[in-house]
């Protein structure tokens, strides 16, 4: 997993509300393996016209270097817990998702994966909005390790995090890898344990 630490790069607003996983990658996509990417299936319907043409009054259209920095409304990723959603994302290269909330499994799901979620005010999430849809594709800095967002002409935005995930994301950790910096201890318990049960120990 990619660490994130400091981030800059387009913006673009996509500021409705209750966008679901189906929205973000359409389940017929979804027999892709994930080695060939989800990055242009992202919002796929949403995106472009039944011939496949790219809908020009789209936001990820509006701009030819693929955004950084997603700005959503309410409630994003709602609908099923497919993980292929925060692919997607992924895949296209957005590292933050920033929402007025989002759904717990798919912010379960982005934490796994390297994507910071940020729930911010409705006040600021205002002025944010208003600011990148005048200004599409504006640069857009994520300090995680200051929990600050900052973009030109507009005041920095801080953001509260669970300082587990901060670490996790800082170091490019899934939850996985974060146990196995322990493995030594681990291991050392496991040879106590097997030593005083003998009994317990698979024979397999």
């Amino acid at each position: 997993m990619t660490p994130f630490t400091i981030e800059t790069g387009p913006g673009i607003a996509l500021a409705a509300d209750n966008i679901d996983t189906d929205q973000l990658i359409p389940a017929r996509f979804m027999k892709r393996s994930r080695a060939d990417g989800y990055g242009r299936q992202l919002l796929y319907d949403m995106r472009f016209d039944a011939d496949g043409n790219e809908s020009p009054d789209f936001p990820l259209n509006q701009i030819r270097t693929a955004p950084k920095v997603l700005i959503a409304g309410a409630n994003f990723g709602c609908g099923s817990s497919r993980e292929a959603a925060v692919y997607a994302l992924v895949d296209h290269g957005i590292r933050c998702v920033i929402a007025r909330s989002f759904a717990d499994i798919f912010r379960s799901n982005a934490q796994r994966n390297g994507l910071l979620t940020v729930i911010c005010s409705e006040t600021d999430h205002r002025a944010l909005i208003a600011h990148v849809e005048a200004r599409p594709g504006c640069a857009i800095t994520i300090n995680l390790d200051a929990q600050s967002i900052r973009a030109e002409g507009l005041d920095a935005i801080h953001f509260d995090i669970d300082p587990g995930v901060k670490r996790r994301l800082l170091l490019g950790l899934d939850e996985l890898a974060e146990t196995l910096e322990h493995v030594a201890t681990i291991e050392k318990f496991e040879g106590n344990y097997f030593r005083v049960c003998p009994w317990v120990r698979p024979n397999c």
